[in-house]
Order: C-alpha cells, then structure tokens, then sequence
C-alpha cells in the first residue's frame, strides 16, 4: 500500500494537484510539512468498507467552484479545543486543537474561496445536549459539512447511542443537507463510546473516523505511549490532537481524490439506526421563554456557552411554564465552591427529579443535563422548578430540553 500510495503523491505532485503524502516518517525527520503518521496506521481508522463520501466531495466541488462554504464541528471539550500536555508534545510542532487543523486543510486546499467556520464544542457535554442544540449552534448557519465528536462525553449505552443517532439524523435531514463526518475519539485508557456510535455510522454507511483504534494500536506497537498522548487521560496532547488531525485529513484527502468521479449525493431517506425519539428538538431558556412565573429566580448569564439561564436565588424560589413536548430534560450548572443548591423538578404537579447543583471537588464548573420526563405522544404539560426550603445556596438553571 505505501508503495502505491507514493506513487500517487508522485502522479499529484506532477499533476500540481494539492494532495498531501504521507511518508510514514517522523516529524521531526521531515519538518512541518511532514506527517507523523504512515498511510498504514492511519488506515487503522477505518472500521468498515462502504462509506459513502459522495456529499462530502460535492462540498469540494462547491469550494473548487470558489462558493461560499460553511464547515462546522459539535462535540465537547475536545472539540471546543482543550489540549492537555503530554511527555513529546515538542513532537507534534503545534499545539492546534484537531479542529483548527481540520479547519487549515480547507483554508489551504482552496485559497481563493470564502469559508465560514463553526466551532460548537462545549466542555463536559454529551450527545443529549447536543442533539437538543444543533439546531440553534450549527443548523441555523446552513453548514456545508458538520463533524461529529462526542465518543469521550457519551456512555457507551442505548441511552446514549439513541441521542447520537437523533443528533446525527437531525443534520442528515436539515434542508442544507450537509454532508457529515463522525470522528471517535477516545481516553488514553480505552474509554469510549465508539461501540454505539460506530453502529450509527455504519448504519448511514457515513465517513467514521476511529481515533481510538489508531491510538490503541500505536500504544501496542510502543510507537507512542498514553502519556504522549494525553496529559490527563481525558484530552489529548498536543500530539494526540495532531494524531486526530491528521486522521482527518486522510480522509479528506482520500475523498479529494475521488471528487470527480463521486456521484451527486441523493436526497437523505435511511431510517433511523435506533427510534426518532428528539423530533423538533429544542432548547428553552431566558432568550425564548417567558415564564408563567419566577419568583426568586433571575436571569444569569454567568456561563458563557449557555448563557440565558436563570438562578434561584432564595430558598422556595419557583419558575414556571406551560408548553407542549413528548419529552423534557434539563440542563443545570454544576459548580465548585460548595454554594450550590438543589432544586425539585415537577411535570403536571408531579415531582419527577432532585437536581443537585454542588460539584465538591470537582475540576470546574459544567452544564449537566438529564432527561425528567418521556412519553409517546406530544401533550401540553406543567413544568415547575422549585428551590427547595431546605436547600443551601443557588441553583443555576441553563436550559429546558424539548422534543416533540
């Protein structure tokens, strides 16, 4: 394969096209326009035969034709661009978050056209949150191409498997019909949710990007160890990120290649990898709800990637409203320092949870998110938050999760 792969770098280099080879040596051997990565590790990332690129190449065609594009990612910490420091970060030449990599390879490939970026990574946050979000953080900016990474943040359940899948679905069906990338990433001790959401990869026979395979694989070869590529097992390192990076852009570029004789993508119709649970899925907070009441809370704005939430401030503080779902979660701040109450959440005048704001000796503050209440069929209902009597400190409300 490497020699077949080095003669296509040759054919591109001839041709002038802009195709990036990967030679199998060091950084460090080759400067900073070499790859870390053979051709053959980084096939280790392929999990199955079949993905189907043909939206992603038309988006290439878009950009080749000097159109407007729009490329996002959604995902958690990792995505929002948190680097942990690892023993041969000098290794990796850069300390880019795999996003800002992933973002170069377009701005470099086509220099002439206009690109928009959006990165909706938000730390501590799972697919849940997320399939409630995309709407409002990525759909509303009619992306071309979306990637998705929250293998870290998700369990590896049906619960979990289920909100990735209507998270995935939700892009898949937007009217911009964005093509769509799923990148697996995973803890330097093997956590991750790649199980479940690899299945809905496949399922949409979609480009599935396994991270944790490559590492895995690099760690029992002795290439790299895991504290080369993470600091605190959760992050990656600078070269961790530079691994993922680089992932990506094979994929890229392998998809680059094939542009021309991609077919037109067709029109979104699979069904669903588990149930279209999180239909019209929605997040209510102080910018678009105006209680029925809330006496003892106020708005709070305090968390900067999910700032329109409100706080109950007094013990027996209430916020109230009236609104038509099938399903209901919540999204709360969880905060060190020990000044952090509880609040009881009721649906129809029934107490369905007791959300504890506290987080003791916790790394830093984070939006929690759990689901109250679920039901088949869409119904108008009673929603109530209370701070309760015996509750110490204020609890910081971000969101109201709807779906219909």
């Amino acid at each position: 394969m490497k020699k077949e792969f080095g003669l296509l770098c040759r054919i591109a280099a001839w041709m002038l096209l802009p195709v990036l080879c990967f030679t199998g040596v060091s950084f460090a051997e080759t400067g900073a326009s070499g790859f870390i990565l053979s051709p053959e590790q980084a096939e280790v990332s392929r999990l199955w035969d079949g993905e189907n690129t043909d939206a992603l190449a038309a988006v290439m065609r878009k950009a080749e034709r000097k159109e407007p594009v729009t490329v996002a990612v959604i995902g958690g910490s990792i995505t929002e661009g948190t680097v942990s420091r690892g023993s041969r970060d000098a290794e990796a030449g850069t300390r880019k978050p795999y996003a800002d990599i992933f973002f170069s390879w377009w701005r470099e490939t086509f220099p002439e056209t206009e690109f928009q970026f959006i990165n909706a990574g938000i730390g501590a946050t799972n697919s849940y949150l997320g399939a409630h979000r995309v709407q409002r953080d990525v759909l509303d900016q009619k992306p071309d191409l979306v990637l998705v990474e929250f293998s870290v943040n998700d369990e590896a359940n049906m619960s979990a498997k289920t909100s990735y899948d209507n998270l995935v679905r939700s892009i898949l069906q937007d009217e911009n019909a964005p093509a769509v990338i799923l990148l697996i990433m995973s803890q330097s001790n093997g956590a991750s949710a790649q199980v479940p959401h690899a299945a809905v990869g496949k399922h949409y026979a979609l480009p599935t990007i396994s991270y944790k395979n490559v590492i895995e694989a690099l760690m029992a070869e002795g290439v790299y160890s895991a504290e080369d590529l993470s600091g605190d097992i959760v992050h990656p390192s600078a070269l961790g990120h530079r691994v993922a990076g680089e992932l990506i852009i094979y994929r890229l570029q392998e998809a680059y290649a094939r542009r021309d004789s991609a077919e037109e993508p067709k029109p979104f119709d699979a069904a669903p990898a588990t149930k279209d649970k999180y239909r019209n899925a929605r997040i209510l907070n102080a910018r678009n709800l105006v209680p029925d009441s809330a006496a003892g809370f106020r708005e709070d704005r305090s968390f900067s990637r999910l700032s329109n939430g409100w706080r109950g401030t007094v013990k027996g503080a209430k916020l109230s409203f009236t609104d038509t779902f099938s399903n209901l979660g919540i999204a709360w701040l969880r905060r060190v320092g020990g000044e952090n109450g509880k609040a009881d959440i009721y649906v129809d005048g029934v107490r369905k949870a007791t959300l504890d704001a506290d987080f003791p000796d916790g790394w830093g503050d984070y939006a929690e998110t759990r689901e109250i209440f679920t039901s088949h069929d869409a119904a108008e209902h009673l929603v109530e938050v209370m701070v309760p009597e015996d509750s110490e400190g204020t609890f910081t409300l971000l969101g109201f999760l709807l779906s219909d």
